[in-house]
């Protein structure tokens, strides 16, 4: 077994790990996706470092020149990351210190444990705001497809069981609510992961008088007034990983939420519904039977809830019993954090994407629809109308239900005298209950399918979504 030496062990060792601990130990191979903050990480330290006398000027420049020229060779591919150097700070500063001598002084007053702190940080603030971003397009397929289908009228159910008549429309609109809250999240997430730890070097700080400050600025960790926001106690600020689990819960919640969606997509898309199609670049067939047409895409954002499910929980397990501060056990943060990152951003995408190439089937959607028993609360609240007490009206037409069942005729369909022997309010003006669009013009509250609310409701999306697309360019 051969030995190395490792630039990350110290004089205190007197040889290297062996390659079972290299492999079982590096970091290296995932932790890499973290190389361009850390250089601009390393690159606002050395100019603070500067600015309190311990570099010169000239050694600053060295220090810049260099890791912009490592960064250069990340970029195009040519940087060769060594696992004997363990983890991505230690590879950056290795080669730097190799091109330029003044790169040993880097480390002046800083720590591995407040360095990883920094970068997953920074490379977490970036990775909201692109997810918002992606999120936003998201709802934006959801208003459209609303828009698209906006005299559509579907079941809404509970139970899976039909209740009453929704419009497609408000259905999908249900979901941007969703996303909208889980955006209101990783905004709210974003705020305790933009706080600079960089300065709590190991565990305890540093007796070299540094300006974390500055370093804090250079690096954007301020507040909405430009004053710099660092942490406050330098054994948390190493060891704390809640930005970390609060992001992935915030995730879990967007996974969630993703396969609701899915199921209705993928029930919607069957011939037992059959209220839509999805585009063919998003579904596949089957490798026996030829008719097939599969929902793979929203099958697998639904499956890819669990995997996120699991990254969550293997985080809070791993940080449940931990001492203070910084341990080993906290390099097991990144894989979790990246893959739920990764797949939440992927199925996103993919979402938005498959959404605009979903049809909708009117006339299977309007059959569904015509079933006049969904317009069975609507006949209670007429009777409501003419002064029985809700409790009351509730069984008079359950009666009524019964008695359509064993009849075998359709409840809008009962004679006068039928409709009598129940309840003399039961007159043939009670019929007007099961006129459709009528019913949709009466739910006017905010929140309901009405006809004008959610044709608001869809004008209000659209305008805020135009206007958040605005102020993003």
């Amino acid at each position: 077994m051969s030995k190395r030496k490792p630039v990350s062990r110290s004089g205190r060792f007197s040889g290297g790990p062996g390659d079972d601990v290299v492999a079982y130990t590096e970091s290296i191979s995932f932790d890499q996706r973290l190389w361009r903050h850390d250089i601009q990480g390393s690159i606002a330290h050395a100019t603070m470092l500067q600015s309190i006398g311990v570099l010169t000027k000239k050694e600053l420049t060295a220090i810049k020149r260099g890791l912009s020229a490592i960064a250069k060779d990340i970029e195009t591919g040519v940087f060769e990351w060594n696992p004997d150097y363990e983890d991505v700070h230690m590879n950056i500063e290795a080669e730097l210190t190799k091109r330029e001598p003044a790169g040993a002084k880097l480390h002046t007053a800083r720590s591995r444990n407040d360095q990883v702190a920094l970068d997953t940080r920074m490379w977490l603030r970036d990775e909201i705001v692109d997810t918002i971003a992606e999120l936003r397009l998201l709802q934006s397929a959801l208003v459209n497809s609303a828009a698209d289908n906006a005299s559509v009228l579907v079941p809404g159910y509970t139970h899976l069981q039909r209740g009453q008549p929704v419009y497609f429309a408000h259905h999908l609109l249900a979901y941007v609510e969703m996303v909208d809250r889980d955006i209101s999240r990783l905004q709210d997430c974003f705020e305790r992961v933009n706080i600079c730890p960089l300065g709590s070097g190991a565990l305890a700080g540093s007796t070299i008088e540094i300006d974390r400050g500055l370093v804090a600025r250079q690096l954007g960790f301020v507040d909405a007034k430009g004053k710099p926001r660092i942490t406050q106690n330098s054994m948390d600020a190493v060891s704390d990983r809640d930005y970390i689990v609060e992001f992935c819960a915030a995730a879990a919640l967007i996974a969630a939420h993703y396969s609701r969606l899915s199921e209705d997509l993928i029930l919607w898309s069957s011939a037992e519904f059959n209220f839509v199609r999805l585009g063919d670049a998003y579904t596949t067939g089957s490798s026996l039977m030829p008719q097939k047409k599969n929902p793979d895409i929203a099958e697998l954002a639904r499956g890819k809830t669990g995997r996120i499910y699991g990254n969550l929980t293997c985080l809070l397990t791993t940080i449940k019993g931990l001492p203070m501060t910084y341990n080993r056990d906290l390099q097991e943060d990144k894989e979790p954090l990246f893959d739920t990152a990764d797949t939440i951003r992927a199925t996103t995408r993919l979402l938005a994407s498959m959404l605009p190439t979903m049809t909708v089937n009117p006339e299977a959607c309007a059959n569904a629809v015509g079933d006049p028993l969904l317009l069975a609360t609507d006949l209670a609240d007429y009777l409501v109308n003419q002064g029985m007490p809700f409790r009351e009206a509730h069984d008079v037409v359950g009666s009524l239900v019964a008695l359509s069942e064993k009849s075998g005729v359709a409840i809008n369909q009962l004679s006068d005298s039928e409709l009598q022997s129940v309840s003399k309010l039961l007159t043939p003006a009670a019929r007007s209950v099961f006129d459709l669009k009528r019913a949709m013009k009466k739910r006017k509250m905010v929140g309901s399918p009405g006809s004008t609310q959610v044709s608001k409701q869809v004008g209000r999306w659209r305008k805020a979504l135009q206007s958040l697309t605005e102020a993003s360019r």
